[in-house]
This record gives C-alpha cells, sequence and structure tokens, in this order.
C-alpha cells in the first residue's frame, strides 16, 4: 500500500519498528499493524467476517475502510491532509486461500499515550476542595512574611539570577569570660527525704542528739572500721538533705513574701495612703501654679534659705526673664494696635501701659484624652475644683468612641474619673440639686447619667430603651431649676437637651430615663423682600419639616423662656408654657448658630455665634442685631460671658481665642492667643471663683490660662 498527494510525490509513512528477517509475522497483524501505525484514537474492540471470492476486491474494501476510519480521527496527530490523499492499489503478490478469507480477524484500537508539551497548573482552588485549608495556611503565612518585611534585616530585595553580595566578619573584643564549676551530689533517698521533711513536723533536736548518743555508745566490734564507713556515709547525706531542704524553705519564702507584697499593695490603706502622697507631689509640682490660678502669693520654703544660693540666683534669674518677655511684649503690643480708649482715663505713655495678655500656666491632658477633640466642659456645681470634660468629634467622618473624664486641680496629669462611651461624647453638664450626678450626651442621640461617687464607669441610667430618644446628636444638655427661689429639698431640677432631629425634650429621672418634647423646631420661611414689579414666586417644598436645633439657654431669671438656636441660622426665642409656636425670631446668622448665651447681668441682651464667622450681640426687645463682631474669618464655636463682667465675653474659633471688652472697643479684641499650626480652638469656659479662662482644643488639651492686666469695670450694665 503506498499513498501519494496532489503532486504525486509518495508520502507513505514507513515503521518505526523493523522487525528481523528471519522473524515470521502473522498475515493478520499487516493489518493490525498498519491500523495501529495511522494512530487510531479510539480504543474498542472490532470484530468482523471477509467472506469474499475476490481476494484481491476484499483485502482493498478493508482497506479503504480502516483509511476512511482513521482519516476522521487523526486530523491532529498528523500534519497530512488525508482528504486530499490519494491512495493507490498496488498488485497483491500474495495469493490468499479460501481458509485465509473465512478466518476471523479480531483488531483491537487502543489510545496512544498522551505527551504533554505545556503544563500550566491553576493558581484558583476551590474553597470545597480538600486542598483549600492547607492553600489558605499557606496565603496566611504569606502575608505575615509580607508585613514583617519593612523594616526587618533578614528580607533584601534583590533581583532574581544575581550574584549575592560577599558576607562580612565583625569581631568585638570584649573582656575574658570566666566559668566556674559548681555541682553537689544528690541521691534519691535524699530527694524524698527533703520531700517529706516538708509535709511532716521535724524533730526537735534533742531528739536527734540523743539518738546520735545512744548510736555511738554500741560496744566496738572488729567491724568497727565498716561502722565508721557506714557513720561518715550517714552524715553526708544528712548534709545534702539539709541543702535541698534549705533551698525548698527560701523558695517558699520568696513565695510567702511575694503574696504578702501583693496584698500591701491592694489593701485599701495602702492605696489611700498613695492617694495622699500622689496629691503632696502634685502640690509641690504645681505650687506656683495653683498660687497664681488662686490669686496667692508664691511661697519659698525659709528653711532652706541658708543653703539657697543657687535657689536665689535662679528665682532671680527667672524674674528677669519675666522681666524682658513683658518689656518685649510692650513692644510687641504697641506696634501692633493700643486703642486710643486705653489711654482715656489716664495719663499714661504708651510705654507704661501694660497690655492685658494671657499667661498660660498648665493644660490638662493625658494619653488617654490624647487625640480626642474637646467638645463641652462644665464644672461642679458643688466643687469648684472639679471639672468635667467631653471628648468627641463634631464631624460624621471623624466618629470615634468618646471619653467623659473628672479632672481635679489637685492632680492635672491624671483625671480622677474616667467614663468611657461607645460613641461621642457631645455635651455634659452637673446637675445642681444632685452634685454627684452628670449628665452626658453622646453623637448617636442618646444620653446617660453617670454617678462620679462611684469608682464603677457604669451609666446609672441610659436612655438607649426609651422609645422617645433622640434620632440625631445631642448638641446641648443642662440641668434648669425650676423654681430658683426654692432651697434644700424644695429646689427641683430638670434635664432639657437638645438635638440634630428639631426636638427640645425634657428628660424624667426615674427607673429608667424617658422624655417629652418642649418644643418642635419647624422649619421658617427666610423673609425677603418683594422689589416692585416682581410676581409673587411659589415657596419650594421642605425636604424636612423639622430644623436641626444646634443650642439653647434658659433666661436668668426666668426659666419659663428660653432660646433656640438652628442650623438655619435662625434663634427662636421659646417658652415652656406654648410647644407650637416661637415667642419671636431672631434673622442674622448665615449659618448655623452653634452657641447663644443670656448676659448674667443685663438679662435683656444675648450673644450668639455662628459659623458664618460673626458674633451677634441681640436685645430680645429687637428683631434687628445691635452690634456684629468680625475679627477673623473662621468657624466660631463657642462663646461664653465673664461671670464678673457685664461687657467682658470669651470667644473661640478654629485659629484663636479671644477675650473681648465692650468698654475698651467694639471693633478688636483685648486679647488673642492663636494656636498652634495643626490645633483648633473648639470650647471655651471661665472659671466660677478666679480670673481665669479654660479653653479647649482638636487636639484633646485643655489649657488653663490667667487673664493679667485685664481690668473689669465696676458698672453690671452693657
Amino acid at each position: 500500500l503506498q499513498v501519494f498527494d496532489d503532486e504525486g510525490k509518495d508520502v507513505t509513512p514507513h515503521p518505526l519498528f523493523h522487525s528481523e528477517a528471519n522473524a515470521v509475522v502473522p498475515r493478520q497483524g499487516k493489518i493490525s499493524a498498519s491500523s495501529a501505525y495511522f494512530g487510531a484514537t479510539g480504543s474498542g474492540f472490532l470484530s468482523f467476517s471477509m467472506h469474499q471470492t475476490s481476494g484481491e476486491n476484499a483485502s482493498l474494501e478493508l482497506i479503504c475502510l480502516l483509511l476512511n476510519l482513521e482519516q476522521k480521527r487523526s486530523r491532529l496527530l498528523t500534519s497530512y491532509n488525508f482528504s486530499d490523499v490519494q491512495v493507490r492499489q498496488e498488485e497483491i503478490k500474495e495469493e490468499l486461500s479460501k481458509e485465509d478469507l473465512d478466518r476471523r480477524v479480531e483488531i483491537y484500537l487502543t489510545e496512544t499515550e498522551t505527551i504533554w508539551i505545556l503544563d500550566m497548573p491553576s493558581v484558583a482552588v476551590s474553597v470545597e476542595s480538600e486542598d483549600a485549608g492547607r492553600v489558605l495556611e499557606r496565603n496566611r503565612i504569606y502575608v505575615d512574611i509580607c508585613k514583617n518585611r519593612p523594616g526587618n534585616d533578614r528580607f533584601v530585595e534583590k533581583m532574581m539570577q544575581t550574584i549575592n553580595g560577599a558576607a562580612k566578619n565583625k569581631e568585638v573584643q570584649c573582656e575574658k569570660i570566666i566559668m566556674e564549676d559548681k555541682g553537689m551530689m544528690v541521691t534519691s533517698w535524699d530527694l524524698y527525704d527533703s520531700f517529706n521533711e516538708l509535709e511532716i513536723k521535724p524533730t526537735s533536736r534533742a531528739e536527734g542528739n540523743r539518738a546520735t548518743t545512744g548510736k555511738s555508745s554500741r560496744p566496738h566490734t572488729t567491724k568497727e572500721h565498716n561502722q565508721t564507713m557506714s557513720v561518715s556515709f550517714d552524715r553526708g547525706s544528712t548534709t545534702s538533705s539539709i541543702m535541698v531542704l534549705e533551698s525548698a524553705v527560701l523558695a517558699r519564702f520568696h513565695e510567702e513574701e511575694e503574696c504578702y507584697s501583693e496584698a500591701i499593695l491592694t489593701s485599701e490603706n495602702f492605696q489611700q495612703d498613695l492617694f495622699f502622697m500622689e496629691r503632696i507631689l502634685m502640690e509641690n509640682i504645681f505650687q506656683p501654679k495653683l498660687a497664681a490660678y488662686r490669686q496667692f502669693p508664691v511661697l519659698i520654703d525659709p528653711d532652706v534659705t541658708s543653703d539657697t544660693s543657687g535657689t536665689v540666683a535662679a528665682v532671680k534669674e527667672a524674674k528677669q526673664k519675666e522681666h524682658d518677655k513683658d518689656k518685649k511684649d510692650k513692644k510687641e503690643q504697641k506696634e501692633a494696635f493700643i486703642d486710643p480708649s486705653i489711654l482715656s482715663d489716664v495719663n499714661k505713655t504708651p510705654e507704661e501701659i501694660v497690655p492685658p495678655r494671657l499667661q498660660r500656666l498648665w493644660s490638662y491632658i493625658c494619653d488617654l484624652t490624647n487625640g480626642h477633640s474637646v467638645s463641652s466642659m462644665a464644672w461642679s456645681k458643688a466643687n469648684p475644683d472639679l471639672l468635667a470634660v467631653g471628648y468627641g468629634a463634631f464631624d460624621f467622618k471623624e466618629q470615634k468612641k468618646g471619653l467623659a473624664c473628672c479632672w481635679s486641680l489637685k492632680n492635672p496629669m491624671w483625671p480622677e474619673r474616667i467614663f468611657r462611651c461607645e460613641h461621642g461624647v457631645t455635651a455634659l453638664d452637673f446637675s445642681t440639686a444632685s452634685p454627684n450626678l452628670l449628665a452626658v450626651g453622646m453623637y448617636n442621640g442618646s444620653v446617660a447619667i453617670y454617678n462620679v461617687r462611684s469608682c464603677n464607669d457604669a451609666a446609672l441610667l441610659d436612655s438607649s430603651e426609651s422609645s422617645k430618644k433622640h434620632t440625631g446628636p445631642v448638641w446641648q444638655l443642662r440641668w434648669v431649676e425650676q423654681d430658683r427661689g426654692a432651697t434644700g429639698d424644695g429646689k427641683k431640677e430638670r434635664l432639657i437637651c437638645i438635638s440634630a432631629d428639631g426636638r427640645i425634650t425634657e428628660w424624667l429621672i426615674q427607673k429608667r430615663l424617658d422624655c417629652t418634647d418642649l418644643m418642635k423646631i419647624k422649619r421658617t420661611e427666610s423673609e425677603k423682600k418683594k422689589l416692585p414689579g416682581e410676581k409673587e414666586r411659589k415657596s419650594e417644598a421642605l425636604i424636612s419639616q423639622q430644623a436641626a436645633g444646634m443650642c439653647f439657654d434658659f433666661h436668668p431669671k426666668d426659666t419659663n423662656f428660653y432660646l433656640a438656636g438652628t442650623e438655619e441660622g435662625h434663634i427662636h426665642k421659646c417658652s415652656c408654657s406654648c410647644n407650637e409656636r416661637f415667642l419671636e425670631t431672631y434673622r442674622g446668622h448665615k449659618g448655623p448658630v452653634y452657641k447663644v448665651a443670656w448676659n448674667p447681668f443685663s438679662t435683656d441682651m444675648f450673644l450668639s455665634c455662628s459659623a458664618d464667622w460673626s458674633i451677634i450681640l441681640w436685645h430680645q426687645d429687637s428683631r434687628t442685631p445691635m452690634l456684629t463682631f468680625n475679627s477673623n474669618t473662621a468657624f466660631v464655636h463657642d462663646i461664653m460671658w465673664s461671670p464678673k463682667s457685664a461687657v467682658i465675653f470669651a470667644a473661640a474659633n478654629e485659629s484663636r481665642v479671644e477675650i473681648w471688652d465692650l468698654s475698651v472697643s467694639i471693633l478688636h479684641p483685648v486679647i488673642s492667643c492663636f494656636a498652634s499650626p495643626r490645633e483648633k480652638f473648639t470650647s471655651v469656659l471661665f472659671a466660677t471663683n478666679t480670673d481665669c479662662l479654660l479653653v479647649g482644643d482638636s487636639k484633646g488639651e485643655v489649657s488653663v490660662f490667667e487673664l493679667q492686666n485685664l481690668a473689669a469695670p465696676n458698672s453690671n450694665k452693657v
């Protein structure tokens, strides 16, 4: 059989195996060999019989049938197209007999061995496969290696297939290390005796001496030498037993000593002694600053004046530095600005005038509060030395867990009480009737009450179970006295809150916290003057009928009236007797009103600050602002009137804190203190019994400043 292509070339495949000439090949093997040679791809069993009278025609039909089957299956295994191959019959020299034609021929079709030219294993593994756990573990190990890689000397970044750098050897010379060998031989019975000795009460030394005397009084025999050896062996074992016993007793003594030390450290008396010791140390460290805070003279210990030449020199040097600093401040103040009204009443030159300033004394900050923004501050009504500070962010994107800390003047370095909250603290206030109760408002709208007398940081009451709780941040809360004339048991308080959900609520303190609405702040349309010839415009539909409340303040004399600032920039005068409408609306701000404050002396006046960079002085009988203060292009977060003067107030904007004296100037603040580049002032609070100001910032620091050279006028009216 020969195969020719279209051009007539012989392309008949040649067998790879050449049998020997003498070997006898069965005839039926030719057909199976030729079929296997052409690459049968399917495995199976084929059996048939040939019944044909003509041998040549039968062989030709069989060969053509096999070629047609192989032509369809071997297209991918050969580079030749058998559809175009011409098969020519050659004369068969051998003649088949009738027995050969009738013989049954069995042909086996098998699959050839698979040859892998390119194998690319999969990089993804099914989660349900058996190797999923092993692959996840290898991935976790690889992630840990990648995390530990930066800064680790065991990992070096370099290209592959490069020569490693030559290793360097470093040698260090040190003193000779002296080694000592110490050993002791202990037998098993020594260990056994020592272990039992700890549990059994040891015998007295007298009984031991008697036993030894009785043993030595035995008569000497010919085995005296052996007896002496045995006695010496007993002495050696006794010595080793005593050494092991001593080590065990020392170990037990150390354990008892540690237990005793731990009991001392955890005892209440020792804790109280440490508390007093800490107080004494804080008083010694902060004595000059606390004396300046309470406006006392700074004292020097007279017992050490004899040997204090260096101390006196240091004090003189400090005074000289302070004097030079005062001269520098005077020069800067003179060059910057001195209001002419300061010189109106006194005949002094600008060089003789000592300008008012803020002298920083100390700051309340620790590792726990560092990084938390100060949101609110409040003094205790019963203890003027106790300050409550709330820590929480005002921005939604910066929210994290909040803190409410109680600081004392006796320890400015660590708070007395720490209350951890799940959400940022936005407002807090102490109760007057129950000074141990501290109310805290949070960013998620919840209200909690804590007991500052207890060391437990869990809340006494919480509004989480109330069905009427706020759905927005509680921006301000305050304990308000119902009857200011009553004293003792007749004095009652109520807790008032304002929230971003547009509700002003009164909380009832019973077995749980529950509230009622004093007012639902409704949105008001802005008053626009209609130009001549202008048509009336249709009012736009409001997304929400309620405006977000931001702040409030009750009248200092009549607690039935209060002011409420909104996010629209409006200030509403409301009454507790009427919750349907506003008594008056003051329009002057173009942004959210952050704080409103009644004047404690002139009760018809009040201040307001806003995000529109302005502070406005109002009269309750006039809808138009009386004075507007714009000193800086920054949000004004907080304002507060001075408790000692009707014309002095403090304001905190993002870049600086300002002290305004309306008797001196209505254009510029008399004192300005700038913040650090990365800090923002958030709140201010005057001290109740001293001339000091507390300022909170965005880094969690509450700075205490002394107001120096600020003469408060005698008038209590604006």
